[in-house]
């Protein structure tokens, strides 16, 4: 039986350990991290924290919504058992009827298809091999700027989320991002260093580019990478990348590049060998 739990009913710590030991885990999905990202989130739960759905949510125009948060790719079920997509549409037909409106995407253990679901491309790649074999993947102008590591670099692996954060408002970016949506990626970078990991790359003792990165046991998620035009002109997010291969290769990990269907982004992550995974993006409106 699915039960809907209001926030402050959650018990977070057996929430969290559902999340961590299902087998379709991301870190967006735990407790601190949608704290941080959304207003309030509620809950759908199968049994005793067998399987759960969070359900970010809001309130526009008087209408109460469920969506999608900044900072988050994905979300969905999570369970320690594989999914059968009945039990994706049981949870979704279990959303109560007071949220007349859903913009959610599922994660990619979630495959459904509903008139009201389409699907969206995730890039993902497999960090198994020794960096030299995972290199073979490369297509070949990938593989000729990373020959040479630039020079006159300093890349700070433990760097200030406020630098981090700071060069970011200030760089001009090809989206719009609200001044909520900084103060979420600012709580995030203070929220948990276990999960959270902040990069910065300097030239010359300035601020060029950075990536903040999130990790748990199986996969390492590129979340918010940053470059100035500088930083494109020395190849920086290239040399970023080779870091995080070098500091995982050889695991049983996955590099999430987090999409994109942008055709510039979508081919950049391709020339690293990354593979499409799809996701289901929910868009439902009872009103």
């Amino acid at each position: 039986m699915i039960k809907y739990i209001p926030y402050r009913q959650i018990d977070k710590n057996r929430y969290d350990i559902c999340i961590q030991e299902s087998i379709n885990s991301r870190v967006y999905a735990l407790s601190w991290y949608l704290d941080c990202v959304s207003e309030g989130w509620d809950l759908l739960v199968e049994g005793d924290y067998e399987s759960v759905m969070p359900l970010p949510r809001k309130v526009k125009y008087g209408i109460s919504y469920i969506f999608t948060p900044s900072w988050v790719q994905q979300l969905g079920v999570f369970s320690k058992q594989k999914l059968s997509e009945n039990k994706v549409l049981e949870f979704i037909g279990a959303i109560p009827n007071k949220f007349l409106w859903i913009d959610y995407q599922l994660n990619a253990d979630n495959q459904i298809s509903l008139k009201s679901s389409s699907s969206k491309l995730n890039y993902v790649l497999s960090l198994q091999g020794e960096h030299t074999d995972i290199q073979q993947g490369y297509n070949k102008n990938r593989k000729r700027i990373s020959s040479k590591t630039p020079e006159g670099l300093y890349l700070d692996k433990k760097g200030d989320a406020d630098v981090f954060i700071e060069n970011y408002k200030k760089l001009n970016k090809p989206y719009s991002i609200s001044d909520l949506a900084v103060i979420q990626l600012r709580c995030l970078c203070h929220a948990n260093n276990k999960h959270v990991h902040v990069w910065n790359v300097f030239n010359e003792g300035i601020f060029r580019g950075g990536l903040v990165w999130l990790s748990d046991a199986r996969r390492i998620t590129y979340l918010v990478p940053v470059s100035d035009e500088k930083a494109r002109q020395l190849h920086i997010p290239t040399f970023i990348i080779n870091e995080l291969i070098r500091d995982f290769q050889a695991q049983d990990i996955i590099l999430d590049f987090e999409g994109s269907m942008i055709s510039g982004v979508e081919k950049f992550y391709q020339s690293f060998g990354a593979q499409p995974e799809s996701y289901v993006y929910l868009k439902k409106r009872i009103i």
